[in-house]
């Protein structure tokens, strides 16, 4: 008898739609049906993180100059900027695959290297201005030139990279070294022509915005407009419009009448993915504020506050610091949004204000340690943290340049760590665990035993791949997934 082969199709529903759920009794299929599609268009602890590459220096010496401060990927993930202490701005470009080796995706290699920012002196505060690079934000490529934002503690600066391979030749009152000639000595008409040359990558400022903030910048984010942006110090946030620099508008200022009654700072601040009137600020008291900016022009009454209440049982005298936000990010979706304290991450709905609908910890072994890391000042550390492409997956970094994943399908998590000792290519990474009291095991490391000096502070996510890069002081570690 003939087989006759059936094909089951599974919508899966988008969360907040207002289609009907699935019948009893398909919700196993749908959950095997999402698995199979999740693990394989996304990623997933399942994947084998293998080495790719590592950039910087392998001195034990570091200058505090080439220590990485920011790390960000350009939009379709070809680019990926990093910035220093130093001032300096270095963007990597992915290599074209090479089809003759299908196991192995094109390499990062340095695309361009120039100097963002230079240290300056406030005359009239008689303070020094650091150098040091705050902030990367990439703009949607419009043209054959790539666009960027960065950002001191002070001055946000608007780069164009753009590539040049042709030089004009055959100009009529110009020597070709640039040199003017003599208009008399001129006796024929000439028309120019372009030249192929060597290809050279141009940085220059386009824009400087400046004079804006009295606090230090810590955010900056793209309006889904591509028109507008915001810059977010400890006290204020200001609205910039990308062509204008002599003037901002002040959208959040938090700042008291008398400064001693002071509470609390904004820590981190960004603009929803898709709703161009719509952006959150966290605060060093650990709460959310989410703002509608067609509300009003000044928008110190927010629309939302997520805040999760303290469990008394874990009440410290480190409660107030380790709550503190560090770094909050929208999902791709808008959906979403996930907010990073020192010891866990946490991902809120945006549609429920009083507690995030899931909590992962980071490094819950160091509560017992917070005494000595408040004395060597690691409790003011200040993680990052990035989703993966389909929001399946998030990453943030820890101590011992250990940095950790959680599924949100399987609620699984792995710790793996960027070494040099692993530096083969295709290498896989093996899972790090911790061992926080009682007998260790063999392959587990010690909690006392772990290097507070090495931290991974900045993460990136590929948005299309599972690529991932890591900065480690001086180090830019790339991880890919394991290509079979």
């Amino acid at each position: 008898m003939q087989k006759k082969w059936v094909v089951v199709f599974v919508r899966v529903l988008v969360q907040g739609s207002n289609e009907s759920p699935p019948p009893a009794g398909a919700g196993m299929f749908l959950k095997f049906s999402l698995r199979s599609v999740f693990y394989g268009a996304g990623g997933g602890n399942d994947i084998q993180w293998c080495f790719s590459q590592v950039k910087g220096a392998v001195d034990d010496d570091v200058a505090e100059a080439d220590i990485i401060s920011t790390v960000e990927f350009n939009h379709s993930g070809e680019l990926l900027a990093t910035g220093d202490k130093g001032g300096r701005v270095v963007i990597f470009q992915q290599e074209q695959e090479n089809k003759t080796q299908s196991h192995s995706r094109g390499e990062y290699n340095v695309y361009s290297t120039f100097q963002s920012h230079e240290p300056e002196f406030d005359y009239l505060k008689s303070l020094e201005i650091e150098e040091k690079i705050n902030k990367i934000r990439w703009l949607p490529q419009k043209n054959a030139a790539q666009f960027l934002l960065s950002t001191n503690d002070k001055t946000i600066k608007l780069w164009k990279i753009s590539e040049r391979d042709k030089r004009p030749e055959g100009y009529n009152l110009k020597e070709e070294d640039g040199r003017y000639r003599d208009p008399t000595t001129v006796t024929t008409l000439r028309v120019p022509v372009f030249r192929p040359m060597d290809l050279m990558v141009e940085a220059s400022p386009r824009r400087i915005f400046a004079n804006a903030h009295t606090y230090h910048i810590n955010s900056i984010s793209i309006n889904s407009d591509y028109e507008t942006y915001l810059s977010a110090d400890d006290l204020r946030i200001n609205l910039w419009h990308l062509e204008i620099t002599d003037r901002s508008f002040n959208i959040v200022d938090i700042k008291p009448a008398n400064m001693e009654e002071l509470t609390e700072v904004i820590t981190a601040a960004e603009f929803h993915p898709n709703s161009c009137n719509t952006f959150v600020y966290s605060s060093s008291k650990g709460t959310i504020r989410l703002c509608d900016m067609r509300a009003s022009a000044l928008c110190d009454r927010h629309s939302k506050l997520f805040e999760e209440p303290e469990d008394p049982s874990n009440r410290s005298f480190f409660s107030e610091i380790i709550s503190s936000i560090s770094d909050v990010k929208f999902s791709h979706s808008g959906r979403y949004m996930m907010t990073r304290d020192y010891l866990s991450v946490k991902i809120w709905d945006l549609n429920m204000e009083n507690r995030p609908v899931e909590t992962y910890q980071v490094h819950e072994y160091l509560r017992s340690k917070l005494c000595s890391l408040y004395e060597n000042d690691c409790i003011f550390d200040k993680f990052e943290c990035c989703w993966n492409g389909s929001d399946s997956i998030v990453m943030t970094g820890s101590y011992n340049n250990f940095f950790r994943m959680f599924d949100r399908n399987t609620k699984r998590d792995i710790t793996l760590e960027a070494s040099r000792e692993n530096n083969k290519p295709r290498t896989v990474l093996k899972p790090r665990k911790v061992c926080a009291s009682g007998k260790r095991k063999k392959d587990e490391i010690s909690v006392d035993s772990l290097d507070f000096n090495k931290k991974i502070l900045h993460t990136a996510w590929h948005p299309k791949e599972n690529i991932i890069a890591v900065a480690t002081t001086n180090n830019l570690y790339i991880f890919q997934d394991k290509m079979n």
